[in-house]
C-alpha cells in the first residue's frame, strides 16, 4: 500500500453492551465458541499493510483479552486500558501512540488510523483499503449506508414535530479513517460533554480540525452486534463464510478415487468451490497450505477401509501445524467405505477418541460411512445421501456431535 506509509487501528472494545441484556459485555459473547472480539481482530490481522491493532479494553476485561489473544495465536495487538465512555476509550488508543499508555512495547505513530468496532466482524480488506485512501486524501472518511427506517424528531408533548427525508441522509457506519494527526488534534480540544455524550468521530474532526470526511458507500455486512438476536445473525454468517469451501482428499486406490469423483460431482453444485486431491500430494503441512493457500477449512478425508484412519490422522495432523488454518475452526468429514451387506459402525468407534484430541486444536471430525455396491444406481444414491450429510455438517459445525458415525445408504 505504497500512497499510505503506516496504517495502524483503534478497537474501542470497553463497553458494557448493556442493549445485549446479559450479564457479559457483548464483545466477549461466544461466537462458534470464540469471543466475539476474536472475529474482529482476525479480520484486522488478514490486512497485511496494517501495521498495529490496538484494542481498548476496560481495566478489569485485560486478563480476559489477554487469554484470548493467546488461545487463538492473535499477532500485532497491543492492549491499552479504556475510558468510562467510548470517545474516552478511543482517546486513550490514539494517544499510545504518543505517550505510555500502552500495556505492550512502544508504538510508532501512524500517518493513518482506522477506528473500528469490536463489535463488528464482517469488514474486508476492500472497504478498509477505501477508507485508508481516501483519508490520506482527505483528512477523514467513514463508510456510510441507506437509511432503513425514517428518522424523526418528538415534540416535548411526545407527538411528532418533523421527520427526515431518507434519501437525504446515511446512516453513519465503521470503518473510518483519518489522518492521525487530524483526530488527534480533535480529541485534543474536545469538550467533557463530547468526550461524555458524543459519538461520531467524523464530527469531531469536522468540529475541531475543520476537515470533511469524505463518505464511502459500505457493504450491507458492517453491521454491529447489538442486540442478543444479532449473535445469532453473526454466526449466521460465519458459518456460510466458512462453507464456501471443501477439499476432499482420498487414497489412491480404485474404489475411494471413485467415491471421491462422485462425491465431487455431487457436491459442486452445492458448495462454491470443491477441490479434489490425492493423499499422497500432501504428506507435509507445507504441501497442504500450498495447495489450499490458507482459504479452506472444510475436508472430506476418503479412507479404503471401514476401519482405517490413517488418513484421517494424518490430515488432522496437519491442520494442526501452526499456520496451515489460522484462527478458524475447521471440519473434517473422515469417510469411510462398507463393502459388507452386514457390517455396522462398531469398527469405527476409535474415531471419538480422534476427534475428542482434534476438537482441542478447534479441529470438528465428524464419521461417515457409505456404503459401497456395485451397482451404478444403488452407489449413486448412496453418494447423494453421504453428500446431503456432509453439506449439513458443514453448515452446522456443531461440536457436540464431533466424533459420532453417520451412515448413508442401506
Amino acid at each position: 500500500m505504497a500512497e499510505v506509509r503506516r496504517v495502524s487501528v483503534v478497537l474501542p472494545a470497553g463497553g458494557t453492551g448493556e442493549r445485549l441484556g446479559g450479564e457479559t459485555p457483548k464483545q466477549y459473547c461466544p461466537v462458534l465458541g470464540r469471543a466475539l472480539i476474536s472475529w474482529t481482530m482476525e479480520a484486522m490481522e488478514r490486512v497485511t499493510w496494517i501495521s498495529d491493532i490496538i484494542v481498548v479494553v476496560a481495566a478489569e476485561s485485560v486478563d480476559l483479552m489477554k487469554s484470548i489473544i493467546h488461545t487463538y495465536g492473535h499477532k500485532r495487538i497491543t492492549l491499552v486500558e479504556g475510558g468510562v465512555t467510548r470517545h474516552r476509550s478511543i482517546f486513550n488508543g490514539l494517544r499510545a501512540f504518543l505517550e505510555d499508555h500502552s500495556l505492550g512495547p512502544a508504538l510508532q505513530k501512524p500517518e493513518v488510523v482506522i477506528i473500528h468496532d469490536a463489535v463488528r466482524p464482517f469488514v474486508e480488506e476492500d472497504v478498509l483499503l477505501q477508507v485508508a485512501r481516501s483519508a490520506k486524501e482527505h483528512g477523514a472518511a467513514g463508510t456510510v449506508r441507506p437509511l432503513v427506517s425514517t428518522v424523526i424528531a418528538s415534540s416535548s408533548d411526545g407527538c411528532l414535530a418533523h421527520s427526515l427525508d431518507r434519501t437525504k441522509h446515511r446512516a453513519s457506519e465503521m470503518p473510518q479513517a483519518f489522518l492521525f494527526d487530524v483526530i488527534y488534534k480533535a480529541y485534543l480540544q474536545c469538550t467533557d460533554y463530547d468526550l461524555d455524550f458524543g459519538t461520531e468521530c467524523l464530527h469531531l474532526a469536522l468540529e475541531y480540525s475543520k476537515v470533511r470526511a469524505k463518505l464511502v458507500e459500505g457493504p450491507p455486512d458492517l453491521w454491529k452486534v447489538t442486540y442478543k438476536r444479532d449473535l445469532y445473525a453473526a454466526e449466521s454468517i460465519i458459518k456460510e463464510r466458512l462453507g464456501k469451501q471443501l477439499c476432499i482428499i482420498t487414497h489412491n486406490k480404485e474404489d475411494a478415487i471413485q467415491i471421491g469423483f462422485l462425491l465431487h460431482e455431487t457436491l459442486k453444485s452445492q458448495i462454491k468451490n470443491v477441490k479434489a486431491i490425492s493423499s499422497s500430494m500432501c504428506k507435509t503441512s507445507q504441501d497442504l497450505q500450498s495447495i489450499l493457500q490458507g482459504q479452506c477449512y472444510n475436508f472430506v478425508c476418503i479412507n479404503v477401509k471401514e476401519s482405517d484412519f490413517e488418513e484421517t490422522q494424518k490430515l488432522t495432523g496437519l491442520l494442526q501445524t501452526p499456520g496451515v488454518c489460522p484462527s478458524y475452526p475447521s471440519v473434517v468429514v473422515s469417510v469411510h467405505l462398507d463393502f459388507s451387506e452386514q457390517s455396522g459402525t462398531q469398527n469405527l468407534s476409535g474415531i471419538r477418541d480422534l476427534a475428542k484430541e482434534a476438537q482441542k486444536a478447534d479441529v470438528l471430525v465428524y464419521g461417515l460411512l457409505i456404503r459401497f455396491s456395485k451397482d451404478d444406481v444403488r452407489l449413486q444414491e448412496n453418494v447423494q445421501e453421504a453428500s446431503a450429510i456432509i453439506v449439513a455438517l458443514l453448515k452446522d459445525r456443531n461440536p457436540v456431535l464431533t466424533g459420532q458415525i453417520l451412515v448413508a445408504g442401506k
